[in-house]
């Protein structure tokens, strides 16, 4: 989920097309949560592939996360990795925190009936053994769980595979952890998942060991990787989909709508296996042509997904606390919560929240965070990078 962009300066040209996209994603994801609240009755038909709001997040994380440091390395051949911690930092600990406060402090806010620990939260490892049934409660945490993963992971990662020439053992790596992660999938589905088909535990064991594990879910961030490597260092990649971007939207319909077909009953073993997998390829399609000048996504520009996309962290953060006391409050008043008013009412205050958090959390924490940077710049501490050392470079350090 790339809820975050970072907002940082840049010399590139702003992607309109991925705020489209952002924008599209937090609708998804808001459409198919408020199906858990009373709902008028057309929104189950349209938010039954809502959950894919989450994959398109990963894939934008991965794209833009990892073309950033594709970008340092490819030019300097290291990683700021102070730079990249404390940015990571300021943009998503303070407003993580503020919400996680809010939940454990506040009865009214849960929209459900129990909490997982503290520690798993501050950990980020809500996502491991997430039993979603019984402590239900920001159990939607677990995405940015695997984001949180990731960032720690991946600087590290390409810090000791990448090299100038192509980066063969990162490419392994990539082509294994993808092979790995649908392994993964098949095994949990077998032995953990299957055998418990006609139980009252189905359910419970198929979000716990399939859904919400980071090593069944790396498929949106791989691809996501994959695409920002193919556009820093195959030029010839990179030009057609440049040049086509239309084309490679078009390309991703058909993954998208096998992925939709197969995923009407998501607990199937078609959609366990093979559903993240289409979608995540889907997406990629759509990031690739959000980044292409030619196509319709870069040409235009809208302040409305503009917006959107640059409050998606704390909406999400946010949305089922806020849904769920309005529609308690609702209850006092003639509005029914399964109304479509409602579902305005409810929206529309998880927009007010969003921007709270925008003006009184982020843009503070923003100003906090250019001032270290600024700091550490003019001491020059921020030059200090951590030189890449692949496994060739290793090699001959030691010859």
């Amino acid at each position: 989920m790339h809820l975050h962009s970072g907002n940082t300066a840049s010399k590139t040209p702003k992607l309109y097309g991925l705020d489209h996209l952002r924008a599209l994603a937090i609708v998804l994801v808001f459409l198919f949560h408020y199906r858990g609240f009373q709902h008028p009755d057309w929104i189950d038909d349209v938010s039954g592939f809502g959950w894919t709001g989450v994959d398109l997040f990963f894939v934008l994380s991965g794209f833009l996360i990892a073309g950033q440091l594709f970008a340092q390395l490819k030019s300097t051949g290291r990683i700021a990795l102070g730079d990249f911690f404390i940015k990571r930092f300021f943009r998503i600990i303070p407003p993580y925190l503020i919400v996680l406060t809010v939940y454990f402090s506040i009865p009214f806010f849960r929209e459900r009936e129990a909490l997982a620990p503290l520690w798993k939260f501050l950990t980020f490892t809500h996502n491991f053994g997430l039993d979603v049934i019984h402590r239900g409660t920001f159990s939607h945490a677990w995405s940015l769980c695997i984001e949180e993963q990731f960032y720690l992971t991946l600087p590290f990662l390409l810090l000791f595979t990448y090299n100038r020439k192509g980066s063969p053992v990162l490419r392994v790596l990539f082509g294994l952890l993808l092979v790995m992660v649908i392994a993964l999938r098949l095994f949990s589905w077998n032995v953990l998942i299957a055998p418990f088909a006609e139980s009252d535990a189905f359910a419970l064991r198929w979000y716990k060991y399939l859904y919400y594990p980071t090593y069944t879910r790396l498929d949106g961030l791989l691809l996501g990787v994959g695409l920002a490597w193919l556009m820093q260092h195959t030029l010839w990649i990179r030009d057609r989909i440049l040049l086509n971007g239309n084309l490679f939207f078009a390309a991703g319909i058909p993954f998208l709508t096998a992925a939709w077909r197969i995923c009407r009953e998501p607990a199937s073993f078609e959609a366990s296996i093979w559903g993240f997998i289409l979608v995540a390829i889907g997406f990629a399609c759509w990031v690739a042509a959000a980044a292409s000048p030619v196509s319709f996504l870069y040409k235009k520009s809208s302040w409305i997904t503009a917006q959107m996309a640059s409050l998606s962290f704390t909406v999400y953060l946010s949305h089922k606390g806020v849904v769920h006391m309005t529609q308690v409050l609702l209850k006092n008043t003639r509005i029914a919560p399964d109304s479509n008013t409602a579902l305005l009412i409810a929206a529309t205050n998880c927009i007010l929240v969003a921007l709270l958090f925008r003006y009184l959390v982020e843009q503070p924490c923003l100003r906090i965070r250019n001032h270290l940077l600024n700091r550490r710049k003019s001491t020059g501490i921020g030059s200090r990078l951590l030189p890449a050392t692949s496994a060739q470079h290793s090699r001959k350090s030691s010859q």
